[in-house]
C-alpha cells in the first residue's frame, strides 16, 4: 500500500483550513495524525451542516486523524502535549501568532527540548514584518495579494469561489515538511518552517507582478476570457449554454476558422492575422464566433471543436461536477455513515489505501492519555 509516512507521528494544533489541509494529506501519505482541539472542537465543525450534519469543509479535511481534547491553559494538558512532542516527528500549529509561545510550546523552544522535531507555523502574513499581527483569513488574503483586483468581470473585482490561499499555504506545508524529513534522515536533527497564507498566494501571483513591474499594466479583469491571448474564453450556444475554447497558436486559429467556423478567409483577415491583432479587436472576433455559435447546440460544438483537435470545456456548474465521468471518488467513514469524497489527485503504481474516518470531537481523548501518558 501507498503510505510513505508510516510509522510517523504527526501532531497538530489546528483550525480551520490551512494547517487541517496540511495534516491531512500528511494522513493520506500513512502518517499518524493526532488532532489537538479545544473542548468545542475545531471551529470549522460548525461552518456549516450540510454533509449529514456535519460541515463540509471539516469533512474534507480530516479523514484518517484521532480527535484529542485539550485545554494548553491546564498543567495535565500540556505534560499530554509534551508526552505526544517527544515520541512526534511533526508539530502542526495555526493558532493566533504569539499563542503557542505564550502557552510555552513555541516552535523554536520545542525544537531545542526535542531535536528531532520538526515543526510548521502556519500563519496570516509570517512572524515579522508590518502585518504579523494582523488577522489573516483567505479572502482578505486575496484582496491584499492584489489577486482580487485581477479576478472577475470589467465592473468589478471578485473573490475567488474556494479557500485558494488556505490551500496554498497548506500545500506548501506539505512540501516543506516532506523535504524537513528528507532532511532529518540526513542530519538526524529537525527543522523549523514557516510558511504564511500571504507568501503562499504572492509566490502564485508571479507572473500578475511580472507583468506590472515589467510593463505597467497588471492583467486585465476580462471575465471568462483571456486577458492576452484570443480567441479564449466563453461562447454562448444555441441552446442557452455556454462552451469555453483556447487557441493558443496559429496553426490552431486557421484550423478553427476552417472547420468549426466554416470561414477559412477570416484567419486571414487583417483585423485577425496574428494573436495582438485578435486581442485587440476582441469584440469583432466575438461578433463572429457568436454568429456561428447560436446555431449549434453545445453538444453539437463539442463534437465540432473536438473533431478539429482545439481545445475546449464545458462551462460547468457545481451540480454538473457532481456526475462528471471524469470524477474519482474514495469512500470514509464518520459518526453519520460513510461519506463519498473526492479522491486523492495523487495516483500511484502501488495499491493505494482508503483513508480512515472523520473523528468526533475527543473520541480518541482516553486513548491517547493511556498511550502517551498512562492514565
Amino acid at each position: 500500500m501507498f503510505a510513505p509516512l508510516q510509522g510517523k507521528l504527526v501532531v497538530a494544533l489546528e483550525q480551520a483550513v490551512a494547517a487541517p489541509f496540511c495534516s491531512s494529506r500528511l494522513a493520506d501519505f500513512g502518517a499518524r495524525v493526532i488532532k489537538l482541539e479545544r473542548a468545542e472542537g475545531d471551529f470549522a465543525r460548525n461552518y456549516d451542516h450540510a454533509v449529514k450534519g456535519q460541515s463540509a469543509y471539516f469533512v474534507w479535511l480530516n479523514r484518517g486523524k484521532e480527535s484529542v481534547v485539550v485545554d494548553i491553559k491546564k498543567p495535565e494538558d500540556m505534560a499530554l502535549i509534551h508526552a505526544l512532542l517527544a515520541k512526534a516527528d511533526v508539530f502542526i500549529q495555526n493558532l493566533a501568532p504569539g499563542a503557542t509561545e505564550r502557552a510555552g510550546i513555541g516552535s523554536d523552544d520545542l525544537r531545542k527540548k526535542y531535536p528531532r522535531l520538526i515543526t510548521c507555523d502556519i500563519t496570516g502574513y509570517g512572524d515579522e514584518g508590518p502585518y504579523k499581527e494582523m488577522k489573516a483569513y483567505d479572502f482578505l488574503i486575496q484582496c491584499e495579494t492584489g489577486l482580487a483586483a485581477i479576478t472577475g468581470g470589467p465592473s468589478e473585482p471578485s473573490r475567488v469561489g474556494i479557500s485558494l490561499c488556505d490551500i496554498a499555504a497548506g500545500m506548501y506545508s506539505v512540501i516543506g515538511i516532506s523535504q524537513a524529513l528528507l532532511q532529518r534522515e540526513i542530519t538526524g536533527k529537525g527543522t523549523g518552517l514557516k510558511v504564511s497564507l500571504f507568501d503562499a498566494l504572492s509566490d502564485w501571483m508571479s507572473v500578475p507582478l511580472f507583468l506590472q513591474e515589467n510593463t505597467g499594466k497588471a492583467p486585465a479583469r476580462i471575465g471568462l476570457a483571456h486577458a492576452g491571448l484570443a480567441p479564449y474564453g466563453a461562447y454562448g450556444c444555441g441552446d442557452g449554454r455556454q462552451i469555453v475554447i483556447s487557441i493558443q497558436n496559429e496553426r490552431e486559429w486557421i484550423r478553427f476558422c476552417a472547420e468549426v467556423l466554416g470561414k477559412p478567409s477570416l484567419a486571414g483577415e487583417p483585423a485577425f492575422k496574428d494573436n495582438p491583432t485578435r486581442v485587440a479587436n476582441r469584440p469583432a472576433l466575438d461578433a463572429e464566433i457568436d454568429a456561428v455559435f447560436s446555431q449549434y447546440s453545445r453538444d453539437e460544438l463539442a463534437t465540432k471543436l473536438e473533431d478539429a483537435g482545439i481545445a475546449f470545456g464545458r462551462l460547468n456548474e457545481v451540480a454538473d461536477l457532481s456526475t462528471h465521468p471524469q470524477l474519482r471518488r474514495s469512500t470514509v467513514g464518520s459518526v453519520a455513515g460513510e461519506l463519498s469524497l473526492v479522491a486523492s489527485p495523487i495516483r500511484t503504481s502501488d495499491p493505494q489505501g482508503t483513508p480512515s474516518a472523520i473523528p468526533e470531537i475527543g473520541a480518541h481523548t482516553d486513548a491517547i492519555r493511556r498511550e502517551f501518558a498512562g492514565k
